[in-house]
């Protein structure tokens, strides 16, 4: 659907489609009561209404907007609940994770494809789309999603993702492929008390659902869609440039400027707690931007005139405004106006082919102080062809110091920032999809850069721990490269400017933070601040776990993932830099699992996106997270369109590079940050990706996990009946009413600990009790089974000692990897107390038999 530039709206449409959109609007408002039906997910009954209490434990539960509101409670926000994922993966582990669809539909109904579901109380916190071509999404037709058993979102995708709906259903809490480069994204978290459903008209192929489930409805309340959320829509839609948290006093602040030779290090003078890191810089003026950039843009001839909004910081002493141009146009001239004042002239000079320009006005402090926004306007004055426009940035003045604080990437692929910024354009006589240049540099000066940014270590210790320990350029966003970096949390001004983490690191008594030089080349004239912010601190009591940054590198190895974080304890997951150095030359051979959309007899070099992300929680055998491949990870689609680099809050693709530039054959750069979806984790996690189809593809890899986390478990073990003894059945008061018993060998999904396993199974079609041991002092029970997953929709009622706890339904089915770990969790509520739990699972009206192996409990500890 095309767009115009000025509006971001579409340039025409047929009445059925503005048909479409009215209902779609009207369903939005309304919301559509839906009948729950035995054939339907059953419901869970409802733990208690909104600002009551059941006694769950562990605190308030963040969910919903403010997850977003309250950033700076990061390290505490996922104690209560789980991380899981509904996805298009290919059950038989082959490389068909969606190419034809074979898996994308959990079932199909008179509705459509359903491609998620949970009975109990969560959140949708993210949806991923893509299909072919290049991601156009128009035919899978409407997406309607069911919480509590109301419509609250039944519209056409494609409209959905490119922001038809209006707020909160706007960029950049939603994207099409243009923003994302080939994916379909939709970031509104939507939280559930009893029941969730997403279905779709016609198979989507590729998708990905993420979504929690909590073991009550404790501080839950039903997603609003009448909720437009504008605070949330405002910070978010400043990514990169201002800090997403809320506003702080600063109690301590550290600043220092130092040269560092190879091998020498330096710290700043320690800060004393209980306190927050809530802002850390670093400029490294002797590094130089990546030369290669990837952008699209517009230009306007004759008569013609660009105008957008800009942010500016209020007490600016000034503003400068960077444009970003092709140099191959000569003779391109532009009268430059603030809120209609002229301020300069855009002038590019002569032609230069291969270039990108970059040109800079300065507005006076008399036009811009005490704004916060200003209207910037170009006007044609002359060009040998036309004016063009790739990107302009915005900064301001503010205490002596340049502060990035606005950036418009405009262009066709962009129509989400477009339309944030009210860009407008007139007589546009060109636009272009993608375009390669270079920056001018001088010749060695990117291979030195490359080598600051990759051996300059950052590295932070909390309360005498070292935490953090990762190369300043992967920790701000990129291992490739000085590449402009802009993320919610973190950002990379190349070009000599700043680069910021608003990462919250909290700590109890003391911070250190030091840059040490493992390189060969000198560190030069380098700055280094760090401010912090009034906190409880982090530790064992405080409320908080403490921030790390975990940083890996080295080649793959054949028929392993590669591990993001691997680590024992607990905390919460929250997003990765990754850097991929393909080592595919030209001339190897093509993979037998090669896409068939790639078919050819020469190699595939980008072969190595092909890996999907596992993430295994808490030693269970089976992943929590299986995706459908490396870009989808990164909520893109199809190698990132082909190589087109993007920049959204929560993924991006800020760099790629082939034959040059240090790659020598085919490199990507991209991040994921996991904040409404973050996975939790009470004893372990592993949290890797594929390299390659069948992790069969040679790399170099490099990864910078950030994470908050505690070496002392919330979990541990403390009961488990396996099914296929006499004496455990015996000693845990086991009995089945209609069961049936077998022998079954048989694999896991993924590479975890795949097998095979050979267990005695059961099947039952009536009610089953036992008893377990748990810890009196829990603050909540799991209970874990061990099953044969050929059947999809198993479905339990769960009583614990008498009372109803809720529906164990388990959408997922496998006939290829038939073994299945999943669980269901217990709140406090019912286990508080208690040494021993009787529990009671009655069949649901309309579910295939119940298997199980076994049974495990773990007791919930540390205020979970």
């Amino acid at each position: 659907m095309a767009r115009t530039a000025g509006t971001g709206r579409p340039t025409g449409s047929a009445t059925a489609g503005r048909a479409r959109r009215a209902l779609a609007v009207f369903v939005l408002v309304l919301g559509t009561v839906v009948a729950a039906t035995t054939a339907d997910v059953p419901r869970e009954r409802a733990s208690a209404e909104p600002g009551e209490t059941t006694g769950s434990g562990g605190g308030e539960r963040t969910v919903g907007w403010e997850t977003y509101r309250e950033l700076d409670e990061l390290g505490a926000l996922r104690r209560r609940g789980n991380s899981g994922q509904f996805s298009s993966f290919a059950r038989s582990g082959s490389n068909d994770d969606g190419f034809n669809g074979t898996y994308s539909c959990l079932r199909t109904t008179r509705g459509g494809c359903v491609i998620a579901e949970h009975a109990g109380a969560g959140e949708v916190t993210s949806v991923w789309f893509t299909r072919d071509p290049w991601g156009d999404v128009t035919a899978t037709g409407d997406i309607r999603v069911e919480l509590d058993g109301r419509t609250v979102l039944d519209a056409p995708l494609a409209d959905v993702v490119a922001g038809e709906l209006g707020a909160p259903f706007v960029w950049p809490l939603v994207g099409d492929a243009r923003d994302t480069s080939g994916g379909a994204v939709i970031k509104v978290p939507m939280p559930y008390r009893e029941s969730m459903r997403i279905t779709v008209d016609e198979n989507p192929y590729f998708y990905h659902v993420n979504y929690r489930s909590f073991a009550d409805a404790d501080g839950v309340a039903t997603f609003d869609p009448h909720d437009p959320a504008r605070d949330v829509v405002r910070r978010l839609r400043r990514f990169g440039v201002a800090d997403p948290k809320p506003d702080a006093p600063t109690v301590a602040q550290r600043r220092s400027r130092f040269s560092l030779r190879p091998g020498e290090s330096a710290a700043l003078e320690p800060i004393h707690g209980p306190a927050m890191i809530g802002e850390l810089r670093l400029k490294l003026p002797g590094v130089t931007a990546a030369p290669r950039v990837i952008d699209d843009g517009r230009a306007f001839g004759a008569g013609g005139a660009s105008s957008f909004e800009a942010r500016i910081a209020p007490d600016n002493e000034g503003v400068r405004i960077t444009r970003r141009y092709d140099a191959n146009v000569g003779g391109q001239v532009a009268r430059v106006l603030v809120d209609g004042e002229a301020v300069g002239t855009w002038r590019s000079g002569a032609a230069r082919p291969g270039e990108w320009g970059r040109e800079r006005v300065a507005v006076p402090a008399s036009l811009t102080r005490g704004r916060s926004e200003v209207r910037v306007t170009n006007e044609f004055l002359a060009a040998e062809v036309d004016v063009n426009e790739f990107r302009y940035e915005v900064h301001s003045r503010v205490d002596g110091d340049w502060v990035r604080t606005d950036v418009l990437d405009l262009g066709p692929a962009h129509p989400g920032e477009e339309s944030a910024h009210d860009y407008r354009i007139d007589n546009q006589v060109f636009q272009r999809r993608k375009l390669v240049a270079e920056l001018p540099h001088e010749r060695g000066t990117v291979e030195r850069s490359d080598s600051v940014l990759r051996d300059t270590r950052l590295r932070i210790t909390f309360d005498g721990r070292t935490t953090v320990d990762a190369p300043v350029g992967e920790f701000f966003g990129t291992g490739l490269g000085e590449y402009d970096v802009r993320r919610l949390m973190s950002s990379i001004d190349a070009g000599d400017g700043w680069y910021t983490s608003w990462w919250p690191m909290p700590f109890g008594e003391r911070a250190e933070v030091e840059l040490v030089n493992e390189g060969s080349v000198s560190v030069r004239r380098a700055v280094l601040e760090v401010s912090a912010a009034p906190s409880d601190g982090a530790g064992p009591g405080r409320g908080s776990d403490y921030f790390h940054a975990t940083h890996r590198q080295g080649l793959t190895e054949p028929g392993e993932d590669w591990k993001f974080l691997s680590t024992s304890g607990s905390g919460t997951f929250y997003g990765v830099t990754h850097t991929m150095r393909g080592r595919i030359p030209p001339g190897a051979p093509r993979s037998a699992e090669q896409p068939r959309s790639l078919a050819s007899t020469r190699a595939n070099q980008r072969n190595y996106l092909e890996g999907d992300e596992r993430f295994y929680v808490d030693g269970s055998a089976s992943p929590a997270w299986y995706g459908t491949g490396t870009e989808d990870f990164y909520e893109s689609g199809w190698y990132f369109r082909g190589g087109t680099t993007f920049a959204m809050p929560l993924a991006g693709n800020p760099a790629y590079e082939y034959a040059g530039d240090g790659c020598r054959y085919d490199c990507t750069g991209a991040y994921r940050l996991l904040l409404s979806d973050a996975v939790p984790f009470d004893s372990e996690l592993v949290a890797g990706i594929e390299h390659g189809p069948a992790n069969n593809e040679p790399a170099h890899y490099s990864s910078t996990a950030y994470w908050y986390g505690s070496p002392l478990p919330r979990m541990r073990r403390t009961d488990r009946i396996d099914l296929g003894e006499p004496f455990s059945r015996a000693a845990h008061d086991y009995h089945a009413v209609g069961e049936s018993r077998g022998e079954l060998t048989a694999t896991f999904e993924g590479r975890q600990d795949p097998g095979p396993y050979r267990h005695s199974t059961t099947s039952t079609t009536g009610e089953i009790g036992f008893r377990v041991s748990v810890d009196p002092n829990n603050s909540g029970v799991r209970l874990r089974r061990l099953s044969d997953q050929t059947a999809s929709h198993q479905a339990v009622r769960v009583r614990v000692n008498g009372r109803d706890v809720g529906i164990w339904s388990q959408p997922l089915g496998n006939r290829s990897h038939r073994w299945l770990e999943d669980g269901f969790d217990v709140p406090a509520e019912f286990t508080r107390g208690r040494s021993s739990l009787r529990v009671r699972l009655s069949p649901v009206e309309g579910a295939p038999p119940w298997s199980a192996v076994r049974y495990t409990a773990f007791s919930y500890g540390d205020g979970r």
